[in-house]
């Protein structure tokens, strides 16, 4: 819809839209039917919640700055998380965050949070020279390992986040579709004894779907826990 305008709406978009709502709808329902014994749904958001505030924000950053950055976290692990469930949900049949304007979207937003928790915390000239000269090396050490550390935070943390995330699903989807298409192939239009391979990428397609599922929570974990990690470092002098 839309084609050649900046409003321009493709199956993908689509899916983040139906996604988010589906998340907000979830969450609003949990916080509207919130009770002093819980539901099972409100068990389960709360142990995910109660994961990412202690296991990650508070174990990586601190009781101070957990408590600060548990919001963002939250939204991280649960947008990812989202969004890469599409990809073995029917009908979507693949991950929202399987091109690169949501990764490279969250990346951003971590990197400027980096950068400004860190400037914050130390200041300009604290946070540089934390980031580009690690205390305790020889001075002419520095020559060689404070470009590396230039590149390392400016260039390729938010360029990693993106990448990882979107060379997973990618790869994940990938799988599935060649899985399946096989199976369709083997099945419907190979004759005689290939039939039988039907079956076995049929099978292969259902351990993959499996696998989908443990990489989709696996990397909104580490998403989630890398963010904490760049923010710990930007705003603790001496790392």
């Amino acid at each position: 819809m839309f084609a050649g305008t900046p409003f321009e709406l493709n199956r993908i978009t689509l899916i983040r839209i139906i996604a988010t709502v589906a998340l907000l709808t979830i969450f609003g329902l949990a916080a509207r039917r919130a009770t002093l014994v819980p539901g099972r749904l409100q068990v389960v958001l709360e142990l995910i919640l109660g994961f990412i505030r202690v296991n990650i924000a508070v174990e990586v950053l601190g009781k101070n700055f957990g408590r600060k950055y548990t919001p963002m976290l939250t939204v991280i692990f649960f947008s990812v998380l989202a969004f890469n469930l599409t990809g073995i949900l029917f009908p979507f049949n693949i991950p929202a965050s399987s091109t690169i304007g949501f990764p490279l979207v969250l990346a951003v937003w971590v990197y400027v949070m980096y950068l400004a928790s860190g400037v914050k915390a130390q200041g300009v000239g604290g946070f540089l020279r934390s980031s580009l000269f690690p205390p305790g090396a020889p001075f002419f050490v520095y020559f060689l390992l404070t470009p590396i550390e230039f590149l390392q935070v400016f260039i390729l943390r938010p360029a990693t986040l993106t990448i990882r995330l979107l060379a997973n699903m990618v790869a994940g989807h990938l799988l599935l579709a060649l899985c399946f298409a096989a199976t369709q192939f083997f099945l419907f239009e190979a004759s005689g004894g290939f039939k039988l391979f039907g079956a076995v990428t049929f099978v292969g397609g259902i351990a993959f779907t499996l696998l989908d599922l443990l990489v989709a929570l696996l990397q909104a974990y580490v998403f989630t826990i890398l963010t904490a990690v760049y923010v710990n470092l930007s705003v603790e002098a001496g790392h």
